[in-house]
């Protein structure tokens, strides 16, 4: 008999376009999808349809399938497997993960962290190690020259890029160690309304907070500017 092409698809979405001679029983034919599937030839339970709509169930084990009305990318729709979780091959969230706190993590010694510190690579070099103590120290000093309500110029983007705002926030954070400072923009170019992960740190309206580093961050007069200024004015002022 001739061949059919036909798309298979299941209750988890995959489909799948193959070809099976029409000669086939429909026996067979679950054999032939078992393995494409996943679902037991034996509690297979096999739909057909054209496009969205159901033509019918192929419930005769015996028949082969051209005696059923079987056309061309019509869709054979398999489902009903006792043994299966639905979606178990395609949601990561079913998946059984091994974990571990950072607490375990760090004392393994079998770990990419524990041979880097040990033969001091990548962070855990000499070299890195002195860049790190000196950015600290620079934060550090840095903080000492602003408090909460200081007008700021901020540098961002490889200091390529200039904000103004004003300071609301000086300190360490819960979501990443170090100094930060919390900066009010005057203009909508935040990220956040001065809370991060649920965290607030300090109020403002949306897209107008900021955090930053202290480094980036020089105080002095930089008062709000008037966007609507024509060049000409401002160089007036």
């Amino acid at each position: 008999m001739s061949i059919v092409t036909v798309i298979v698809s299941t209750g988890e979405s995959i489909e799948s376009e193959r070809r099976f001679d029409k000669g086939l029983t429909l026996f067979d034919l679950k054999c032939k999808l078992e393995p494409i599937t996943g679902i037991p030839a034996s509690t297979q339970k096999i739909d057909l349809f054209r496009d969205k709509i159901l033509l019918g169930t192929l419930d005769d084990e015996s028949r082969m399938l051209g005696s059923y009305p079987v056309d061309d990318y019509m869709r054979l729709h398999a489902n009903t497997n006792p043994y299966r979780v639905k979606n178990q091959y395609v949601d990561v969230s079913l998946v059984d993960k091994f974990e571990l706190t950072e607490e375990e993590y760090a004392s393994r010694q079998d770990t990419v962290r524990a041979f880097k510190e040990r033969n001091r690579l990548g962070r855990f070099s000499q070299e890195a190690i002195e860049q790190m103590a000196e950015f600290k120290r620079q934060n550090e000093e840095a903080i000492l020259t602003m408090k909460v309500g200081d007008r700021c110029l901020v540098q961002i983007e490889n200091d390529l890029v200039h904000r103004r705002g004003c300071v609301q926030f000086i300190g360490t954070t819960e979501f990443q160690d170090g100094l930060w400072v919390g900066i009010q923009y005057d203009e909508p170019l935040g990220k956040n309304d001065g809370t991060v992960k649920g965290k607030r740190y300090f109020t403002c309206p949306p897209k107008y907070g900021g955090f930053v580093r202290p480094i980036k961050v020089t105080v002095g007069d930089f008062p709000e500017q008037d966007l609507f200024l024509s060049d000409d004015e401002v160089e007036e002022m």
